[in-house]
């Protein structure tokens, strides 16, 4: 006799035959849903009053057997589709994974201008428009650690109350903000006391505090008292990751971001070139202006791609902007040679000239109401167009008259069509930075300088003298007339590296050749005659028979340099006499004058 607590014969055969067929879980299912049959079907003939009929008959058995054979055949019928249904799906999927990756279908836009396949200097290939993607932030170096609270900060607000007092002058230092290069001191003057007192005193506080330079803000803006900047013993490197990952940086609806650097109270200053809508950058050599400039590229490298953004470099020294020659961003090769700098600026003018004319076809005001045309019509949107000229004292030594010329007439009309210009010298003179330029550059920054006078003609105020330099600086915002001291943001060579390399990995710039033979053609030097008041010169001398350059102001409403060159030119073709004691110059040819051709 079998014990009770073991398995039939007939059973595990059955269970091991299931099992072989189906797999574990169906065996389940099937024995559980048989199971479950079973009981509702004894359950149902249980409740039937033919129940005790039939059980005397022998009935009972064949309709019990009946009944359970049908449900056993449905729940058979369910487990032989669902495992149908498994083996297609996995032969589908094995079908799927032999297929090759889809490829990306590509706009059918447009471009403005088309560049011929010979304009290329590279043979890699650039990537159609809108499927270009900015850098992740990793590429570049993660941030520093920041430096510890200085614990000898407050004795150093002590020595301050200290030295105030001791020429009786009472004052309280309220607050201390640790920057990255400076700490400022929130200095209260008791009331009565005058500020010109504290300030008067700044070399007494310097000795004092055995720290030199520092700087006086007064008053602070918005507060009720004048900061006194005191430089510390170790400057915090401020990197371009750590501001562009910041909290103000994200807050930013800047449409250009500029990642500046941090106050002296450790706040990230984000500016937009937007706005600006053109920078000027001057500072002594080794003051940091390179580096800003190479921060300010990057920034815009790790935002923007080339359908949003484009640059046109002019590196006259052949040392700073040179390394970015081959990424997709240039619209032309970077430029060194001093004799193509002016048809370069001369071909940026034309470029503005050609949206103007483009946003007045579309009747548009500026580049993002036709921008945001464009988007809605499916058409490709034009980008920012960003000039960066390195050092503007070699191209004002070169061309002065067309150089200044050609800038100002883009920082007063290139706003509108999304041109902007940053301009940077490390020479701040008059002659270089003149007053028509300094007047269509409201945005400036100022690094360290060797005078009081060169600070003046950057920022039309003193400060800049008192810098500490290696990218300590002052910023002047267009839309306020306080300067906000800065540490600038630093980025390595080797971040640099990787960004032009990632960029010059996705595809190469695509020169446009009309272009340059534009900017060779522009570059070339006009013709002596070519003045369009030459003509009514030589009809003047003819008249009068006797030339000065006063009578060219009086008469043709010009001013004394063009006057003078007209003079030059009418002496050099020998329609006049040489000059002679001052005295107006006589007509030499006699009878009708005709313009050299």
């Amino acid at each position: 006799m079998l014990d009770a607590r073991t398995p039939g014969i007939l059973g595990h055969r059955f269970a091991g035959w299931l099992t072989s067929l189906l797999g574990g879980p169906p065996s389940v299912l099937l024995v559980v849903a048989g199971a479950g049959l079973c009981a509702i079907a004894a359950a149902d003939l249980r409740a039937n009053q033919i129940w005790h009929a039939l059980r005397a008959s022998g009935q009972l058995t064949w309709e019990l057997t009946t009944t359970a054979a049908g449900y056993v055949a449905d729940v058979f019928g369910i487990v032989a589709e669902w495992v149908r249904d498994r083996r297609a799906v996995a032969s589908v999927r094995k079908l799927a994974n032999s297929l090759p990756d889809p490829v990306p279908s590509q706009p059918l836009t447009e471009g403005l201008t088309e560049a011929p396949a010979e304009a290329a200097v590279e043979t890699r290939k650039a990537l159609p428009s809108g499927a270009w993607e900015a850098p992740s932030l990793e590429i570049l170096a993660p941030r520093r650690p920041t430096e510890p609270v200085d614990p000898h900060l407050r004795d150093q607000a002590r020595v301050i109350e200290e030295t105030l007092a001791s020429f009786g002058i009472e004052a309280r230092v309220l607050e201390i903000n640790q920057g990255p290069a400076v700490t400022q001191f929130g200095v209260e003057p008791a009331p009565g006391v005058p500020v010109s007192r504290i300030l008067a005193r700044m070399n007494d506080l310097a000795l004092r505090l055995g720290a030199a330079p520092i700087r006086m803000e007064a008053p602070v803006p918005g507060r009720r008292m004048l900061g006194i900047e005191v430089p510390n013993l170790r400057v915090s490197v401020v990197g371009l990751r750590e501001v562009l990952e910041s909290e103000g940086f994200a807050r930013s609806k800047a449409q250009i971001p500029l990642a500046l650097g941090r106050d002296i109270a450790g706040k990230p200053v984000v500016a937009d070139l937007a706005r600006m809508p053109h920078l000027l950058i001057a500072g002594a050599t080794g003051s940091g202006k390179s580096v800003c400039i190479n921060a300010l590229v990057a920034c815009l490298l790790s935002q923007f791609t080339p359908d949003q953004l484009q640059f046109v470099m002019v590196d006259p020294k052949m040392v700073e902007l040179i390394g970015y020659n081959g990424i997709p961003h240039l619209r032309m090769p970077v430029v060194t040679d001093m004799d193509r700098i002016v048809g370069t600026l001369k071909w940026v003018a034309q470029e503005m000239e050609r949206r103007y004319k483009l946003f007045a076809a579309h009747t548009q005001r500026n580049i993002d109401g036709f921008n945001q045309l464009a988007r809605k019509n499916g058409e490709r949107a034009l980008p920012y167009l960003v000039v960066i000229i390195d050092e503007l004292a070699d191209l004002m030594m070169t061309a002065p008259e067309e150089a200044e010329k050609t800038i100002c007439r883009l920082a007063q009309l290139a706003r509108a069509t999304g041109i902007h210009l940053v301009v940077a010298t490390q020479r701040p003179s008059v002659d270089v930075v003149t007053g028509l330029i300094k007047a269509n550059f409201p945005s400036r920054i100022a690094f360290a300088v060797t005078s009081q006078i060169d600070s003046r003609v950057i920022l039309d105020m003193g400060g800049a003298e008192r810098l500490l330099g290696r990218g300590d600086m002052l910023y002047l915002p267009p839309d306020a007339s306080k300067l906000i001291r800065v540490q600038g943001t630093y980025v390595a060579e080797e971040e640099i590296e990787a960004l032009v390399t990632y960029w010059k990995d996705l595809g190469s710039p695509q020169y446009n050749g009309q272009d340059l033979e534009d900017v060779e053609t522009l570059g070339k030097p006009a013709d002596p005659t070519g003045d369009e008041l030459y003509e009514r010169a030589v009809e003047l001398a003819q008249q009068t028979r006797r030339i000065s350059v006063s009578l060219l102001q009086r008469r043709l409403g010009i001013g004394y340099p063009r006057a003078a060159r007209l003079v030059d030119q009418l002496e050099e073709h020998g329609i006049i006499s040489a000059a002679e004691d001052g005295r107006a110059r006589e007509v030499l040819v006699q009878g009708e004058l005709t313009p050299p051709e």
